[in-house]
């Protein structure tokens, strides 16, 4: 079992920044370093998109939209997942989710963000951005 819980989001004004960080607890027989990691956001009235994903190896994809500004990372000492948002624009305002699981090591990233089912999520931290 995998328990993730994001932290960090508020409201600030267009250009602004913040940052996310989601914890996450596994079972004592798995190890967070072996899981790839995801940040999803959903707006109301919306679909949930995939903004940024980073496999166990290190290697990122993004969302065109927040490429540039946002940046995913990971400290599997701590196990914890962050995402780094810069020069936020209101269109950015929805709720954002942590999503971790297990993918094999033939599937980029960009194939995780582009298809991967997730199993395990956090409840999301609502992020507001004002023009």
């Amino acid at each position: 079992q995998v328990r993730l819980v994001e932290s960090g989001g508020g409201s600030v004004q267009s250009g602004g920044s913040l940052r996310l960080s989601c914890t996450v607890s596994t079972a004592a027989y798995t190890t967070y370093a072996t899981y790839s990691m995801a940040w999803f956001r959903q707006a109301p009235g919306k679909e949930r998109e995939a903004v940024a994903t980073i496999r166990s190896e290190g290697d990122t994809s993004y969302l065109d939209a927040v490429l540039g500004r946002f940046t995913i990372s990971r400290d599997n000492r701590n196990q914890t997942l962050y995402l780094q948002m810069n020069s936020l624009k209101p269109e950015d305002t929805a709720r954002y989710y942590c999503a971790a699981d297990q993918f094999p090591s033939s599937i980029t990233a960009d194939g995780i963000r582009a298809g991967g089912n997730f199993r395990y999520w956090g409840q999301g931290t609502q992020v507001t951005v004002s023009s």
